[in-house]
């Protein structure tokens, strides 16, 4: 490493300042109530009857209010008479296996003793149909055994594909709860096909599973519960659509159309199944998906801790620090990656030293000749964005000045005594 260091060593960094950034900040003061009641409305307790064993399906994403949600469809299943029960349902994460599974519905607060109820994994499945293709539609064996299933997921913009359903509950039953056998043949036709595959698949296990209703969940930019869909059945194929589209409006953004430098703070699994928004960071590991901003050098620093050493998604960086490195699970990732069909995802960048040289790297590449003209932006993640760094030529290229407001004159990049980035630290 000393020779590129060398070579990197004089390279100089634009200062920052600390800006935030605003967008719609709608959300529920009280997501239990709110889900009860709708729960209510949708007389969804004449579906579950005594003694009715419900699995409710548990993703690994970190979905806002997650344990409230979770608890207040057990709570309600147990006040029908019902026995609820978790059904971990991430396809191949946690490493394809039960055990990790299980651990990463952990890492996210829920537990058997947070919300209630048995959390039953396996990654065992049992075929509920074929595709026109004449492939198998797999579902997890615990929760097609079950007298019904409840649909909980979140709504969102997909990171890797374009379709009328991207993630939610038609993906939850497609990928999701099909575990990592089911999420692997849902996959097998690539990315460019997943929109067609996703629905036909989804559409199979719909109609051939006692599913009670969906519950389904968007996002304000500031990551907090916009509002809570409560779907019967025969609801879900002509609402989710709609569904997608408000929660795409309420996506928060990085507002440049145009960066030289993105420095993400930290990726992982629990942030995105891509590791980051591939949405925010304008970066895409398939040809299946577009848009974002143009940024033209992207630099990682580290993996969560609760993505478990799973790095999906650092093949979208141009540069990675030893540390991020140094904390990648090989086989977890790799498991993730050959189920998705996608290697690009999981290819390893340039690793340096540490994260200074992660900045210099990438603003030595970017093509900017002037340190002035940089237009550098750093996020801990994808996730939260509404208190950023940017650069002083970001924020006078930022395309809606009502939305970005300065926080701090600019400073000098802080990084510790190892020269790691010193900004996000708890």
């Amino acid at each position: 490493m000393s020779q590129i260091n060398k070579i990197l060593d004089n390279i100089k960094l634009p200062q920052i300042m600390k800006v935030s950034q605003i967008f719609d900040d709608t959300k529920l003061e009280n997501v239990e109530k709110y889900l009860n009641q709708k729960l209510i409305d949708k007389n969804i307790k004449d579906k579950i009857k005594p003694g009715m064993k419900i699995a409710i399906t548990g993703g690994s994403r970190g979905i806002s209010h997650y344990k409230e949600l979770m608890k207040t469809v057990v709570s309600f299943v147990k006040e029908c008479g019902g026995v609820p029960f978790i059904v971990p349902s991430m396809g191949s994460h946690g490493g394809g296996t039960y055990e990790g599974q299980e651990n990463m519905l952990k890492k996210l607060g829920i537990t058997k003793e947070s919300v209630g109820c048995e959390i039953i994994s396996s990654m065992d499945v049992m075929e509920v149909g074929r595709t026109s293709k004449d492939l198998p539609v797999y579902i997890d064996k615990n929760a097609a055994n079950a007298d019904g299933i409840i649909l909980l997921n979140r709504v969102k913009l997909h990171t890797s594909f374009r379709g009328k359903y991207e993630s939610g509950l038609i993906k939850m039953m497609a990928i999701g709860l099909a575990k990592r056998k089911g999420a692997d043949m849902t996959h097998s036709l690539r990315y460019e096909n997943m929109a067609n595959n996703l629905l036909e698949v989804g559409t199979i296990a719909l109609n051939n599973l006692n599913i009670i209703c969906g519950v389904a969940s968007i996002e304000n930019g500031y990551n907090e519960v916009n509002d809570v869909f409560v779907l019967h059945k025969d609801e879900i194929l002509e609402e989710e659509p709609k569904i997608l589209e408000k929660s795409k409006h309420l996506m928060s953004r990085i507002y440049l159309d145009d960066i030289d430098v993105l420095i993400v703070n930290e990726i992982g699994k629990n942030i995105s199944g891509t590791g980051v928004d591939t949405n925010i960071v304008g970066r895409f590991h398939t040809n299946a998906a577009s848009g974002g901003p143009n940024t033209i050098k992207l630099g990682f620093l580290d993996i969560s801790e609760k993505s478990g050493g799973n790095a999906n998604g650092m093949g979208l960086a141009d540069f990675i620090s030893k540390k991020f490195q140094n904390k990648i699970d090989f086989p977890a990732t790799y498991i993730n990656a050959i189920t998705s069909t996608e290697p690009n995802s999981v290819k390893m960048p340039l690793v340096l030293a540490n994260d200074k040289y992660v900045f210099k790297g990438c603003v030595k590449l970017c093509g900017a000749l002037n340190l002035d003209d940089i237009k550098l932006v750093i996020i801990n993640n994808t996730k939260e964005l509404d208190e950023i760094y940017m650069s002083k030529a970001s924020f006078e290229n930022v395309v809606d000045k009502s939305k970005v407001k300065k926080e701090s004159d600019l400073f000098d990049i802080p990084f510790d005594k190892e020269d790691n980035l010193d900004l996000f630290k708890k």
